[in-house]
């Protein structure tokens, strides 16, 4: 039987799928401290065993996004605070190519407030 992560890869419908497959591995390129792990019922990437980014779906646009946990912390024009306190998003665009430089960017910002 497939555990929770991967059913939630496996439920997404395309683009979304291929993208949010190859998010997990770009961020989990960032760090080799980071790790994907199922928690409150969605993926989370977490430095070390705390929580570092999380991968979802907008409930209105159905696009993948990545949220950046300590992200309140971080000024970038790509992040969204929108009404959240401390964590900002990344959306992405399942239909264009993934902006990895800007995720790098971004993420390794976000690590300094883990080190």
């Amino acid at each position: 039987m497939e555990n929770d992560l991967d059913q939630f890869f496996l439920n997404q419908e395309e683009p979304n799928q291929s993208c949010l497959i190859a998010l997990s591995e770009i961020v989990l390129a960032v760090d080799e401290n980071l790790s994907l792990t199922w928690k409150y019922r969605m993926p989370m990437i977490c430095y070390q065993k705390k929580i570092f980014c999380y991968l979802w779906t907008d409930k209105k646009t159905k696009e993948p996004y990545i949220g950046v946990v300590e992200g309140g912390q971080i000024e970038h024009p790509a992040l969204e605070k929108g009404n959240r306190s401390r964590m900002k998003i990344l959306r992405i665009n399942p239909t264009k190519d993934i902006p990895i430089e800007l995720i790098h960017e971004i993420l390794e910002q976000a690590l300094t407030f883990y080190k």
